[in-house]
């Protein structure tokens, strides 16, 4: 038997790993990455360009997942398309893609690469992953061949499918997920037969992934986080910014706090394509984020983060996101409401036409209760009110509902809804509500200067979007943005070419 000095050693070292594996925080990092695109092309490229062009977009995340190890982060989440772009049609994409196994194979790609044949991206993928102990998680194309007997193989005999990954701190393939929801455009990649609802577990939470257009959808976005309870969402995008709901930083913040969970959105950077902004999102707000539409840098961002956030004392209480506006009456006398459009949604709107007021604007099933007062009301702008009840989108249809405090682009009150950044007007307080039917609803505020307003604002178990005090920044816009799953249309384009 050891003498009890010898074992205190040995009993410490026990006591410091347990008390690692049940810590209640991690630091966890994105990388908004400034991709390096392929030239336009009709016709495949010779497979060494095509992982020449990935091996330079993989040395620049390289960089960032040593820098992210070497700060203690336990995952580090890239954007999509950050492998090697979006210039592509469905015959140019196929050599920078790989056949991507299942990952109850328990493959660790990095100790033995030729497995399951040539798979140089996900070698170095694993490597990065096993050489710096780090969570690493990746977007990437997987290619599967399938034949006449499958009647909806492709004319190729393949399906392309857009595709994230994680590789844990052995570097060995723990997840691989199928975008569900492609976006316009994609034409490159087959919409997988099933929505996957992929999880796995860590010392430091159970986590769920999917990618970008999905974020909008309940399957998978939806399911993962009511129905399979996980802690985190990885969600690797690349997003293009539309004010004034739906720039990256303001709804990814808005859908974490709506959800529950941590978000770790990593975008890519395009400023030509209004691409910009990622964070690390939580349910009482953003962590960390980034938005950079000037330069065209990439951006590494940490932050530290609950592991389970549901068990937080300051875990946000559940919302009735009606409760309050349908308890009060149309204010007395009413408003005058005009038209206008936010792209091609048609909302009312009225003009806030005083300092101070209460206003009601309704539209469909909704209506938007609004009181509010300013603090210095610059004479050029212009707020109004607006409510949008209806089905979105020229293709795919999806129902929102929206409530939105908004600055106009200018006197001209034809300009509501077009996009505007900028803005002089404070507010004293807001306090924005809806009879919203349904209980998916997503607060945002943003700030002159596309800022978030971490801290500044609370939502009330009444379903109150409220000011804690006077605003510190001017204010864009102030928006609660629901979501009527059960009204959406079916997918008309889910199917293979």
């Amino acid at each position: 038997m050891l003498p009890s000095q010898a074992l205190l050693p040995a009993v410490v070292l026990a006591l410091t790993a347990l008390q690692a594996l049940a810590s209640d925080t991690f630091l966890a990092a994105v990388y908004e990455h400034a991709v390096i695109l392929p030239d336009p092309s009709e016709e495949p490229v010779p497979e060494g360009a095509a992982l020449a062009l990935m091996n330079k977009n993989m040395d620049v995340l390289e960089g960032a997942i040593k820098e992210a190890a070497q700060q203690g982060a336990r995952i580090i989440v890239t954007p999509e398309d950050g492998i090697y772009g979006w210039r592509f049609t469905r015959e140019s994409i196929y050599p920078y893609l790989e056949d991507i196994p299942d990952p109850v194979v328990d493959w660790i790609p990095c100790t033995d690469p030729l497995r399951f044949g040539p798979a140089p991206v996900q070698e170095r993928l694993s490597c990065m992953a096993r050489n710096n102990s780090i969570y690493v998680v990746a977007n990437t194309g997987d290619k599967k061949p399938c034949d006449s007997s499958d009647p909806d193989c492709p004319r190729d005999r393949h399906y392309h499918y857009n595709t994230d990954v994680v590789f844990d701190a052995q570097g060995k393939l723990v997840a691989r997920y199928h975008k569900y929801n492609l976006f316009r455009g994609e034409t490159q990649f087959n919409y997988p037969k099933e929505p996957e609802a992929v999880t796995f577990e860590t010392p430091f939470g159970k986590f769920g992934i999917f990618t970008c257009f999905d974020i909008l959808f309940y399957e998978p976005a939806v399911v993962l986080v009511s129905k399979m309870q996980v802690d985190t969402v990885l969600f690797p995008t690349a997003w293009m910014n539309v004010l004034p709901f739906l720039t990256a930083i303001e709804f990814h913040s808005a859908w974490a706090m709506g959800m529950g969970v941590n978000l770790l959105s990593a975008n890519t950077h395009n400023i030509s394509m209004s691409m910009t902004g990622d964070g690390l999102f939580t349910p009482e707000g953003p962590a960390a984020y980034h938005y950079d539409s000037a330069t065209e840098e990439g951006r590494l961002l940490l932050a530290e983060l609950r592991t389970h956030p549901r068990l937080s004392p300051t875990y946000p209480p559940a919302i009735n996101w009606s409760l309050y506006a349908t308890s009060i009456k149309k204010f007395p006398g009413g408003n005058d409401t005009f038209s206008g459009a936010v792209r091609k949604d048609i909302f009312t709107f009225s003009e806030l036409r005083h300092k101070d007021g209460n206003y009601t604007v309704c539209q469909g099933d909704l209506c938007c209760h609004l009181v509010y007062q300013m603090s210095n009301k610059s004479q050029d702008e212009v707020y109004v009110l607006g409510a949008f009840d209806g089905l979105h989108g020229s293709v795919i249809k999806y129902h929102w509902q929206i409530c939105s405090l908004l600055k106009c682009p200018s006197t001209n009150l034809s300009t509501c809804g077009q996009p505007v950044e900028m803005a002089q007007t404070k507010f004293e307080m807001f306090s924005l509500s809806g009879t919203f039917d349904t209980s998916y609803v997503f607060p945002e505020v943003l700030y002159s200067g596309v800022q978030l307003a971490p801290g500044e604002f609370e939502v009330l178990r009444d379903g109150r979007l409220k000011s804690k005090h006077s605003t510190s920044e001017p204010l864009i816009t102030a928006t609660l943005f629901g979501r009527l799953y059960e009204k959406d249309q079916p997918h008309p384009l889910r199917i293979s070419p």
